[in-house]
């Protein structure tokens, strides 16, 4: 696991040991950020189901301005913690379930990246409390990181999807 592109292009991040974690694969994260590239300069991203940060460091190497991060496992912290010290970036960090935080944040995103246990349905019901909160500002994109195709009403508006060898990538807009 590794940063693709921007500042910190090339750095190898830490990676969790075993296989109870699923970061995002690097290809699918380079597509993402190829597809996003217009968006993130300047953004800020909400990286909801944080786990190792690769996404979001990938999103402040890429010029975000403001990154939240958030995830419930202590370990996926821990790492996200050493990778962020070894980039020496001091972002926000929280340690809250997603449906918690989402309710209590009170500022809006640019970016939204949603990547929950995929058979948890953490992710619909994310986008929906995210759409009915209006946590995703006009233009703003919201990212869902599922094994299978999106179905179902949330509240935004699904616009494109792509799909990465077993990795769906559906992208909403808030209207």
């Amino acid at each position: 696991m590794r940063i693709i592109g921007g500042r910190y292009r090339g750095r190898v991040l830490t990676a969790f040991k075993g296989k109870e974690i699923r970061p995002t694969a690097d290809r699918v994260k380079e597509s993402l950020f190829n597809i996003l590239a217009p968006e993130i300069g300047g953004a800020n991203v909400l990286d909801l189901f944080a786990g190792s940060g690769s996404v979001g460091l990938e999103a402040l190497s890429r010029g975000a301005d403001y990154v939240v991060f958030n995830d419930i496992s202590a370990d996926s912290l821990a790492v996200l913690k050493k990778n962020c010290a070894a980039l020496k970036v001091e972002p926000k960090i929280y340690r809250l379930d997603y449906r918690e935080l989402l309710e209590r944040l009170d500022i809006t995103f640019d970016v939204i990246f949603i990547d929950p246990p995929y058979k948890s349905g953490f992710g619909k019901d994310a986008l929906s409390v995210i759409a009915r909160r209006k946590l995703l500002n006009t233009g703003g994109i919201a990212v869902f990181e599922s094994d299978r195709p999106f179905e179902g009403e949330v509240g935004l508006v699904p616009y494109d999807e792509r799909r990465y060898g077993a990795t769906y990538l559906t992208f909403f807009s808030p209207d």
